[in-house]
């Protein structure tokens, strides 16, 4: 159509297909719009459910490292049993588990749709939150599109609520820097890992997690002290008198050690904090004792009498505290 009167007359015969056509316009405009805003609440939704993976993985990190180290120093301290720490172990494994299926791989299934997530009122809902003046205008979209009595009227008011929506960035609702508030709780455990290991002392870690992987082994814990023998040897001449002294090395100090002597036990004389000694009465010939302190065993020691020198002999006695040699200062073996 050429001009204006060509048109005129086209509006004047032909009035139902301009009708239909303006019908069908605002079905196509509608349609376009309506797609444009549900990608945008397809969006919106991916972003949610990113955020709360983000914040998901920064919870699992920080919880279940905190979790990780309540358990090594559980065992540390207590030395548990092995039910103890098979109790210990499995708690940490289910703990863990849920830590896992909680804040990773929920919000994974939901962000690739493998479960029902957040739907479009939910969706609308937090935005209307976030962006206060669309509410009402975004929850009215919903419920228009989906009436099935698609009038006239009806598709204009979608399209014009959908042509005011377009604008708005629904994605901005979600603030992926609300979960800096996150980031300490994450980062201390691993500091302190690292710190612990850097200083040397991973050890201590090592030996607590190998004892709680290995519930079923039953380990002794380490003595809280060690006796040190301080005579340089256990050889005396023959009708002398014999001063036995041993020194307790770690961190507890004993009060009081008894020496036994076959089948009797005597009370060792305490010289200072942690050094005990005895006198042998004119021993003869050979002599098997050892010492005990705090329910606390050495290991077999052997007196000779009627040699001029000796060295110190140790007896098979395993699973007691180590009976060194001594690495006194002259000055105190001479007390």
């Amino acid at each position: 159509m050429d001009n204006a009167g060509d048109r005129e007359k086209f509006n004047t015969y032909f009035p139902s297909q301009l009708l239909l056509l303006s019908v069908i316009n605002n079905v196509n405009r509608t349609v376009d719009n309506s797609t444009i805003i549900y990608d945008k609440l397809e969006g919106f939704i991916r972003k949610y459910y990113t955020n709360e993976l983000l914040r998901g993985i920064l919870l699992f990190t920080g919880l279940g490292l905190l979790y990780f180290l309540f358990t090594l120093c559980l065992e540390y301290f207590l030395w548990l049993r092995p039910s103890g720490r098979t109790v210990l172990f499995w708690a940490f494994v289910l703990v863990e588990v849920f830590l896992l299926g909680r804040y990773i791989l929920f919000p994974l299934s939901r962000l690739f749709k493998l479960q029902k997530g957040i739907g479009y009122d939910e969706a609308s809902a937090i935005i209307g939150r976030h962006f206060s003046e669309v509410s009402d205008k975004l929850t009215n979209f919903l419920q228009l599109s989906r009436d099935n009595n698609k009038s006239e009227l009806l598709l204009a008011s979608i399209a014009q609520k959908a042509d005011a929506l377009q604008p708005i960035p629904f994605t901005n609702a979600v603030n992926y820097r609300k979960n800096r508030k996150y980031l300490p709780l994450a980062l201390l455990p691993v500091l302190f890992f690292l710190v612990f290991y850097i200083s040397g002392n991973g050890s201590v870690l090592n030996q607590s997690l190998d004892r709680v992987v290995h519930f079923r082994t039953s380990y002794t814990p380490p003595a809280p002290f060690r006796f040190v023998v301080v005579n340089e040897s256990l050889a005396t001449e023959q009708g002398s008198d014999f001063v036995f002294q041993v020194r307790t090395v770690g961190r507890i100090v004993p009060e009081d050690a008894t020496i036994f002597i076959g089948d009797e036990n005597y009370s060792m004389e305490s010289v200072e904090p942690g050094l005990f000694e005895y006198r042998f009465q004119k021993p003869s010939g050979t002599e098997l004792f050892h010492v005990e302190a705090n329910n606390i065993p050495s290991r077999d020691l052997r007196i000779a009498s009627g040699g001029s020198a000796g060295d110190l002999q140790l007896c098979d006695a395993g699973g007691f505290p180590i009976l060194s040699p001594p690495s006194v200062p002259n000055h105190q073996r001479n007390r």
